[in-house]
């Protein structure tokens, strides 16, 4: 049994190709990606038919595709065919570019003198954070009274 790959792409209809690279690790992913930055394995819900399902299924379990285990079968309410496809999602150059801007423009955060806890005062006072139970002294009993 082979280990689980998922297809490298940047849409989902392009990781569903049978020809579509496939890696195991983040790190895998971005070697193969060629210096493109990927920017999450990505699970998307395919709602399909029972044709549709059977051929995509055919295709992912074939020989000459290289994903393996990135797409699995599940029903919705109705009992209509559900395909959750797993990849690992290739980001928009033009979203890398303004997450890097932003990255920049953000300011070194200050840190401030940490606040002091009076937690275990509030609840720890009496050594147990229940109070104990009064035993429950039967009337009837015999030594409770005092000897004459």
């Amino acid at each position: 049994m082979t280990s689980l790959a998922f297809p490298i792409a940047k849409t989902l209809e392009a990781a569903l190709k049978p020809q579509t690279q496939a890696a195991r690790t983040r790190a895998q992913a971005e070697a193969m990606a060629k210096g493109e930055v990927i920017e999450e394995l990505a699970v998307d819900w395919l709602n399909v038919t029972e044709e549709e399902a059977a051929v995509y299924l055919q295709a992912a379990n074939s020989e000459e595709t290289p994903g393996q285990g990135y797409l699995q079968r599940y029903e919705d309410n109705e009992g209509k065919p559900v395909l959750a496809v797993t990849w690992w999602k290739i980001a928009d150059p033009k979203a890398v570019k303004a997450n890097a801007k932003k990255v920049a423009k953000v300011k070194p955060a200050t840190e401030k003198p940490p606040v002091e806890d009076h937690t275990d005062d509030l609840y720890f006072r009496s050594g147990r954070t229940k109070p104990r139970r009064k035993r429950y002294i039967d009337p009837r009993q015999m030594d409770l009274f005092k000897k004459g």
